[in-house]
């Protein structure tokens, strides 16, 4: 099992102003995909020959804006006035109801520390989307309410969940006030939110393919990547609660962003294809931070994976040397 990280500091405040506008979420129904998203199975390995480094964990670890948002705009909405408040309540409750909508009416049975996990994770996703800092006041009043022990729990679980499921980093960004900022993971630039079912982050499942195919030498068969995506019941043909369809957003989005190159393999009759990393991935993406990223959710370190981590390391040095490149003088 991976190790916890250590939860962002987070000390019971209850003097801490509460805003109204996050009044409509006390009785937000908990959503089905969030519900069906957090893991309850083991762990899943990875296919291939490198069993020391299942990345298929990273979208079933249950344990363990591109940019922060300014606190100029957290600012404006502490000294908005009530009728602001109460719109923004209401915005903030159609938002909910948008991800509501993708599920299933059907009731999932989970117990209430597990309900409270989902209902963060739904919330910290509004926040997301609204490019809103979090604040812990909110979170206090909203979700934990009376249960005083569990909050670092259940905020530890539901920035994992965040991260694990969704691609996303809850950061601590003041201090002070107990604020915390979205971003996306890895230094990407691409949440997926604008490709159907519109609204919900798909970052994970590109770090994932992204593990895979540096995982692998650079370059991944087809036929890999949808068996190690089958472990986590996302088939080609199959629509996803999380991705649609997975096949389009992998085949077609993913490489139309150019985070993935998807070529025929050479004299390969019928043909077959294969994954490696597009020119964004390259420039967005250290090999160091993959390879982190996955020791950190086996538990181990990356220089448990030689061969990776000396290619990491040489992905380092070349991009020091195009930094000290570009700060020549030109001729």
């Amino acid at each position: 099992m991976p190790r916890r990280k250590k939860s962002p500091r987070c000390p019971p405040d209850q003097h801490l102003q509460t805003q109204s506008e996050t009044q409509g979420l006390e009785s937000a129904q908990v959503t089905k995909p969030v519900e069906e998203a957090l893991p309850s199975s083991s762990l899943l390995p990875m296919s291939g020959n490198l069993k020391e480094a299942p990345a298929a964990k990273l979208l079933s670890a249950p344990e363990g804006p591109q940019s922060f948002c300014s606190s100029s705009g957290d600012n404006t909405a502490m000294s908005s006035s009530k009728s602001d408040e109460d719109a923004r309540s209401e915005e903030e409750k159609k938002s909910l109801s948008t991800v509501e909508a993708t599920a299933n009416p059907e009731n999932v049975p989970i117990d209430a520390l597990d309900r409270k996990v989902a209902v963060l994770v739904n919330f910290l996703l509004v926040k997301y989307r609204r490019k809103d800092l979090v604040r812990k006041a909110d979170i206090w009043k909203m979700i934990i309410q009376d249960d005083e022990d569990h909050f670092h729990e259940i905020f530890l679980r539901a920035c994992e969940h965040m991260e694990m499921i969704f691609g996303l980093d809850v950061k601590e960004v003041d201090p002070t006030r107990y604020c915390y900022g979205i971003s996306i993971k890895l230094g990407l630039t691409y949440d997926g939110m604008m490709h159907p079912p519109v609204g919900l982050p798909k970052t994970s499942l590109l770090i994932l393919i992204l593990a895979e195919i540096f995982m692998n030498d650079n370059c991944v068969s087809e036929e890999e990547v949808w068996k190690v995506l089958s472990k986590l019941k996302i088939y080609s043909g199959q629509m996803h609660f999380i991705y649609g369809h997975p096949k389009e957003l992998v085949t077609k989005y993913l490489v139309m962003e150019k985070y993935l190159e998807y070529r025929q393999v050479a004299n390969s009759d019928p043909a077959r294809y294969e994954f490696l990393w597009g020119p964004r991935a390259h420039a967005e993406v250290r090999k160091m931070e993959i390879l982190e990223f996955l020791a950190k959710v086996h538990g181990t370190e990356p220089q448990s994976y030689r061969s990776q981590y000396e290619d990491a390391l040489r992905d380092e040095e070349e991009r020091a040397q195009a930094r000290n490149y570009s700060r020549l003088p030109l001729p």
